[in-house]
């Protein structure tokens, strides 16, 4: 078994994603919430129904310090610098940015929105996440992309004289791609990476052309075997180059990880502001909600204008169903999940029996292995407990991280140790808070 550093408990930090919903063309293989207006955008009207959004959620959550702030879509290198600025002089306003809190934008490589990056910067934006998605001319169209391999190091380059920090992002598992061109094209792009990289296998998602074209048998992806066999070998250069992996598609240097997407995945809280966006909200009572908004552009502005928010579904989720996404986010993450503070945070944690079930299958790693003798100590905080009973309440639970072909039947994964979730004790609660 492994040891595994400690991090903080990720339960009170407070994130804000902003979803810019236009692209100048929708890729082929992208399922997220993405729309074309030929006939361009009224930004006014927009920033004016964001400002109003951002106001309601912080009359639902109250003063919240702001760990970081994140720019999806969509293509946000669509927005003017100062509808950024706008925003972030915003968000400043409600709540308190932390000094040194990560401010993030996704960007196109196109030369005209690169050109944008140092308004970006004036704006309060300290890094930036480019979407090469290929470093092959060939490749680019395929996936549907505008851009050139030239514009994208162009881009890069702009960046990295930019930004403190940047990544960009590439997809893999491309069809017809093999070991030894993924090889070649990752070495590449190592060599022109600053602290971190996204790297994706490609995967077909419902109701995209690319979904039609898999159907119909003109689009044939490596298979499990092959996408695995990439997967190892990206592993593998990643970490030779220093780079290792820190969640299944995303690799870092130490300490230049995502720090909004770590909120995500240690299942921080987090306003979703804009169309599609999504949130997880704690309110001032402790309940913490599940919100969606309104997906088309258009509709979401009338509701906010209407209502004063966009969310089209608020749900509060039980104790039960946060520590099913917990685990779900969680296991991604190469560092795992504390058993012990989801049974203090939630008091739901998988059985044990069924995480040593998934070990046995070389699915789960255990990572830390119960100290029983120190357990029984921390546990007899008074007199008359005898230390059998202690044990019987108190036994440490492991930290745990999907491994190997785990990481590719995640959802498998968190099923079966969602079902085998059981209610911890209180005397296990107790004993968990006790050694927090």
């Amino acid at each position: 078994m492994s040891t595994v550093s400690q991090r903080p408990d990720a339960g009170a930090l407070f994130g804000v994603y902003i979803h810019w919903p236009f692209c100048a063309q929708k890729c082929p293989y992208c399922d997220f919430n993405s729309h074309i207006r030929f006939g361009g955008w009224d930004e006014a009207r927009f920033l004016a129904a964001y400002i109003r959004e951002l106001d309601d959620v912080k009359a639902r959550v109250g003063r919240q310090d702001v760990y970081s702030i994140f720019f999806g879509g969509g293509t946000p290198s669509l927005m003017k610098p100062a509808t950024v600025a706008a925003i972030l002089d915003h968000i400043g306003k409600l709540w308190t940015i932390q000094p040194g809190a990560e401010i993030t934008l996704e960007a196109n490589p196109n030369s005209v929105e690169a050109d944008r990056f140092v308004g970006y910067r004036a704006a309060g934006v300290n890094r930036v996440s480019i979407g090469v998605q290929s470093l092959r001319d060939e490749e680019l169209k395929r996936l549907g992309r505008l851009h050139s391999v030239s514009e994208a190091k162009t881009a890069i380059e702009i960046a990295r004289r930019t930004f403190d920090r940047f990544s960009f992002d590439l997809i893999y598992a491309r069809p017809g791609q093999t070991l030894i061109a993924w090889r070649t094209e990752l070495s590449e792009a190592l060599a022109m990476a600053g602290g971190h990289l996204s790297l994706y296998q490609l995967t077909i998602e419902p109701d995209t052309p690319y979904a039609e074209l898999h159907a119909r048998g003109r689009l044939v992806v490596p298979d499990a075997d092959a996408a695995l066999d990439l997967y190892a070998l990206t592993q593998d250069m990643t970490a030779a180059a220093g780079l290792p992996a820190y969640e299944i598609s995303n690799h870092a240097a130490p300490g230049d990880e995502s720090r909004h997407n770590l909120l995500y995945w240690r299942y921080g809280a987090y306003a979703g502001i804009g169309p599609g966006a999504h949130g997880r909200l704690v309110l001032p009572d402790g309940q913490r909600i599940a919100t969606s908004t309104e997906k088309n552009p258009e509709r979401w502005a009338e509701r906010v204008e209407e209502a004063g928010h966009g969310f089209t579904d608020e749900t509060p989720l039980t104790l039960e169903e946060q520590a099913d996404e917990m685990l779900l986010m969680g296991l991604r993450l190469t560092q795992g999940i504390d058993l012990e503070a989801m049974a203090r945070r939630f008091r739901f944690a998988p059985a044990l029996s069924e995480v040593a079930d998934l070990e046995s299958m070389g699915l789960l790693e255990i990572l830390e292995a119960p100290d029983d003798d120190a357990d029984i100590i921390r546990a007899c905080v008074g007199p008359g407990i005898a230390p059998a009973a202690a044990m019987t309440h108190t036994r440490r639970r492991p930290t745990i991280r999907a491994i190997g072909t785990g990481r590719f039947v995640l959802n498998e994964l968190v099923r079966r140790l969602s079902l085998k979730t059981q209610a911890v004790s209180p005397a296990v609660q107790q004993a968990a808070t006790l050694r927090a």
